[in-house]
């Protein structure tokens, strides 16, 4: 005897796979939340700042 499918729940299970798959794209597409940008940037900011602190100057005009 063959499997019976709810057609509904096998509807359902695709429409979620798809909309799963569409946010992955997304998610992609547009990066990371504005959040994570601004303190991904002052985490650059303040490595190079550091940096600049702990070089030695010459004084020759370099």
């Amino acid at each position: 005897m063959a499997e019976l499918v709810n057609l509904r729940a096998a509807r359902k299970r695709a429409k979620k796979r798809q909309d799963d798959l569409r946010a992955d794209t997304n998610r992609l597409a547009h990066g990371q939340p504005k959040h994570r940008r601004k303190l991904e940037a002052a985490q650059q900011a303040k490595a190079s700042r550091d940096l600049d602190r702990h070089r030695i100057d010459k004084g020759d005009g370099r």
